[in-house]
């Protein structure tokens, strides 16, 4: 059988000689399945860059999103980190309005849900999820739990202490609720070393180092008991509040008040001083119940 041939005829534009091309029938085959293999070959490529770009695409969005998540998380945690320190806060200011109310009993403490500000139990992670952390402290679902129950607790305990007080005005206006004077705390109400001896004892007020002169207020309304000058205390003023609470004020260098004259809390009873036993001019200022040293911290609301 004769085989079956192709023949191309290639004429030049400017030559008298033709060219002719003759394929085979065999040849024609090979060329159309290597034209249709390379036709789905650049398909498959086109079809792959066409998907590629949809995936870079829907991976720039899965980044931009991933960015946007974390600042998200960042800024939540953050928010936790200050909400802690915020009821923390609140947690300290119950406590002292507590004590200010004279509700001591655990029954009535633990009624108020009064705790003691201890947060350390907030850093406890979900699952095996590690969370991430700002400031070194880490932050999880848990810890969000458990600060919205702490809040709920102190709003419930602030709002108690709020019906109490509205029913206590003429208790609270008797009550020490603020600084004596501007300064900085040089020694607390707990053990210290004397600073003439040496020796270890108990120091029962807080002593607030300032400028000498500077005003000494009365830290809530009463009566000038008594106004003294002591070799040890100095010029001392000692102020009843009613029933069994006194305020007292050591080292002052004047007075401005007499002896059973009536104040108001912010009215100014002397100036700092240095007078009796003291190293420099600082106001030592104790708060009394019965006669009995309490902490005066816990007493002052003001920050």
């Amino acid at each position: 059988m004769a085989k079956k041939f192709l023949s191309f005829i290639i004429v030049p534009h400017c030559a008298q000689k033709f060219k002719t091309i003759t394929l085979s029938q065999k040849v024609l085959k090979c060329l159309g399945a290597g034209l249709g293999l390379g036709f789905v070959v650049i398909a498959a490529f086109l079809v792959d860059y066409a998907t590629m770009n949809v995936t870079r695409a829907k991976y720039r969005g899965l980044l931009k999103e991933n960015a946007e998540q974390k600042k998200l998380i960042t800024d939540y945690e953050s928010s936790v980190v200050k909400l802690r320190d915020v009821v923390k806060n609140f947690e300290s200011y119950a406590k002292k309005l507590n004590v200010m109310a004279g509700l001591r009993s655990p029954e009535v403490i633990e009624e108020l849900g009064i705790g003691d500000g201890d947060t350390s139990q907030l850093n406890t992670p979900v699952e095996d999820v590690a969370p991430p952390q700002v400031g070194g402290q880490n932050i999880s679902l848990q810890d969000a739990r458990a600060l919205t129950e702490k809040a709920q607790s102190v709003t419930k305990s602030l709002d108690v202490l709020a019906k109490y007080f509205e029913t206590q005005t003429a208790q609270l206006a008797t009550t020490p609720t603020i600084w004596p004077t501007i300064g900085w705390v040089s020694s607390a109400f707990s053990f210290r070393d004397d600073p003439f001896t040496g020796k270890r004892a108990f120091h029962y007020g807080i002593d607030i180092a300032t400028n000498f002169g500077n005003p000494i207020v009365a830290t809530a309304d009463g009566i000038a008991l008594s106004l003294g000058n002591d070799k040890m205390l100095g010029r001392n003023i000692i102020i009843g509040h009613g029933g069994v609470m006194t305020t007292h004020y050591l080292h002052l260098s004047k007075f401005l008040i007499k002896s059973g004259e009536r104040v108001k809390r912010g009215d100014v009873i002397g100036l700092v001083g240095k007078s009796g036993k003291a190293l420099g001019p600082h106001l030592h200022y104790e708060v009394r119940v019965n006669n009995k040293p309490v902490n005066p911290y816990n007493y002052i609301l003001e920050e």
